[in-house]
């Protein structure tokens, strides 16, 4: 029985054998080239599905010019409404019209700055108008009252005691004054105007105008 086995290995070619080995040590080989090519190709592709589709690149321009844009206020244009006031101009000055209180200079002097004793101080108003028309002015003591005063004291005024004390309207024409003379005798006067009145103490003293939208200097002095 062992004769007949060897003898059959016997009858195989040792050449042809090793060739078929070769051969399919090849074909494996090339299989496992392919194989591996295969594998390569399927993990590219994404595991075999469809490719994944690619999101469209929006135009940033296209975009922005299709979102509608705020709406901008307009300005309203302004309306300047102009009223026309008409006004009367008033009538020329005539002669003999009142004067203008801005067209009229009162002053207020004393004739010394020191009065000996027993010396009855002199007062000199004097009222000019600078307008071109003549015109009339109340000189009167009631419109302009000289008055005398010892600080806060008022010691004596023209109109007290004073039988022609009032109006006294006077045509003033441009740049002539009218000028009044006062004397006072250094006596308290009232209101009252008591007949026991009483001579002041020698002191200073200022004498001033009171009159209605009228300034003037006031005057200072002594008596001995």
């Amino acid at each position: 029985m062992h004769t007949g086995r060897m003898a059959a290995d016997t009858g195989r070619d040792p050449d042809v054998e090793g060739l078929d080995q070769y051969w399919k040590r090849r074909v494996l080989a090339l299989g496992g080239v392919l194989g591996a090519v295969g594998l390569l190709a399927w993990a590219c592709s994404g595991g075999g599905g469809e490719p994944p589709k690619k999101e469209p690149v929006r135009n940033a321009a296209a975009s922005a010019s299709a979102t509608p844009s705020p709406a901008i206020p307009t300005a309203m244009p302004t309306v300047t409404v102009t009223a026309q006031v008409t006004t009367t101009a008033p009538p020329p000055k005539r002669p003999g019209d009142a004067c203008e209180l801005r067209d009229v200079v009162v002053n207020l002097t004393s004739a010394k700055d020191v009065y000996a004793k027993g010396e009855q101080p002199h007062l000199q108003l004097s009222v000019v108008s600078t307008g071109p028309q003549p015109c009339t002015f109340d000189v009167g003591t009631r419109a302009m009252d000289v008055r005398i005063r010892s600080g806060s004291d008022r010691v004596w005024a023209a109109s007290h005691c004073d039988p022609t004390s009032g109006s006294s309207i006077q045509m003033l024409r441009r740049g002539i004054p009218h000028v009044r003379t006062l004397t006072w005798d250094r006596r308290r006067t009232t209101d009252r105007c008591e007949d026991d009145r009483v001579k002041v103490n020698p002191g200073t003293y200022v004498a001033e105008v009171k009159a209605k939208g009228v300034k003037t200097a006031k005057p200072v002095f002594a008596l001995r």
